[in-house]
């Protein structure tokens, strides 16, 4: 049990890399998106967009259901991951479970987008990502940049008007930022449907945040010489844990359960194991160390705001000594909310302040979920999820 222990340790540690691997070790690399997706028989197309600021992102869109062939024009939904992940996420689930399979099945054009950094969108028009500069970013750039660019596209390709919007994590993250920031986009989203929402994080009860928080949630010399870098990308060790040490004949198995039930939430009953093989190869996905630092920043002051560069450098950046505050209230788009109690990232307390700002004629819907072992990764993978989650989420797309 030894070496897989120190092998997952690493991987969470991002010290290990596809380098220190044989280069036949593991899972082949051809669990992505695309593979995923025809393995189920389902058409599926690449496109590709480059943000006002020169990052190359691509986005997978399952135009229709394979039971049906092209229908003619379908309404349109965007699908957008959170933080280390991917447009993985809403297919691994399989036809049953997978968020993309069920919104095709129930008659729409759906389309899956990639944040700048992660495994599917690692270009950019001047830099290359294997120095600083490219990843000088975090998740507000991806609201103000990587959204509208996705968006602004998927409107335009399909000629639609409107776009239905799912986001988990990070990705109602981006949303609340992309929508107190670039108000036009209220006119053209039809309805907001978030996953496990996060805005306020001060009662987050991740162990890393409380670890990691009071020293890199604040502007310091460290957070300013190490936030420019790549965190957890996606390599072939995560091949090599996915097919050798977290298959159901694993007996390290259990390592892999605990490494994403930390990331999650302990005690979930809903874990559906099977998928662990297909999880650990495609995710994590890669994200800047921004991402994170941004993150502990609103765990540890409890605010909603822009990334802190200290008060010198906000006045520079903000005019004023303090990060501005993200407008919430403010927000104008038909939202619906799905959140549980056994979640590390997006706590009660803090999905209820978020609950108490928004505008009640925004507002649509709140739903906690009454699994009280339910936890942040089980938004995507949890078993029965059609039945828990998604078959009401489908039904308030429907009805908004």
């Amino acid at each position: 049990m030894m070496v897989p222990q120190i092998l997952v340790g690493l991987l969470c540690l991002g010290l290990v890399r596809a380098s220190a691997l044989p280069a036949d070790a593991g899972r082949a690399s051809s669990v992505t998106t695309l593979t995923l997706v025809r393995g189920q028989g389902y058409e599926i197309q690449e496109h590709t967009v480059q943000t006002s600021d020169g990052y190359i992102l691509t986005m997978h869109r399952i135009p229709y259901s394979k039971n049906t062939g092209y229908d003619g024009v379908r309404p349109v939904v965007f699908l957008m991951h959170g933080l280390l992940c991917s447009s993985s996420d809403w297919v691994l689930g399989g036809t049953h479970s997978g968020l993309a399979y069920l919104l095709s099945e129930a008659g729409y054009d759906v389309w899956m987008g990639n944040a700048r950094g992660n495994t599917y969108s690692k270009k950019h028009a001047t830099k290359t990502p294997l120095l600083q500069p490219f990843w000088n970013f975090e998740w507000h750039d991806i609201g103000i940049y990587d959204l509208p660019a996705m968006m602004d596209y998927v409107l335009y390709t399909t000629g639609a008007d409107q776009l239905s919007y799912v986001g988990h994590s990070q990705g109602t993250t981006s949303f609340f930022v992309l929508n107190s920031m670039i108000p036009r986009f209220k006119s053209r989203i039809r309805s907001a449907h978030l996953l496990a929402p996060v805005a306020w994080m001060e009662h987050m009860e991740s162990p890393l945040a409380v670890v990691g928080g009071p020293l890199l949630g604040q502007p310091n010399a460290f957070v300013e010489l190490f936030g420019s870098a790549e965190f957890l990308p996606n390599t072939q060790l995560m091949n090599l844990l996915g097919g050798l040490l977290c298959s159901d004949q694993a007996i390290s198995q259990v390592i892999c359960t605990n490494s994403l039930l930390l990331l999650g939430g302990w005690d979930s009953p809903y874990l559906n194991e099977s998928m662990i093989p297909d999880i650990m190869a495609t995710t994590p996905a890669g994200c800047s160390v921004n991402q994170i630092f941004h993150y502990l920043q609103e765990y540890n002051s409890g605010y909603f705001r822009q990334f802190d560069y200290g008060s010198t450098r906000n006045k520079k950046e903000y005019g004023s000594k303090i990060a501005p505050d993200y407008d919430v209230a403010g927000i104008n788009v038909p939202t619906y909310l799905y959140y549980s109690d056994n979640d590390y990232f997006a706590s009660l307390i803090d999905v209820d302040r978020l609950r108490y700002v928004m505008d009640p004629n925004s507002l649509r819907s709140a739903y906690r979920l009454p699994e009280t072992k339910w936890n942040h990764l089980d938004f995507l993978w949890g078993l029965n999820v059609k039945e828990i989650l998604y078959d009401r989420v489908l039904n308030d797309i429907k009805n908004a």
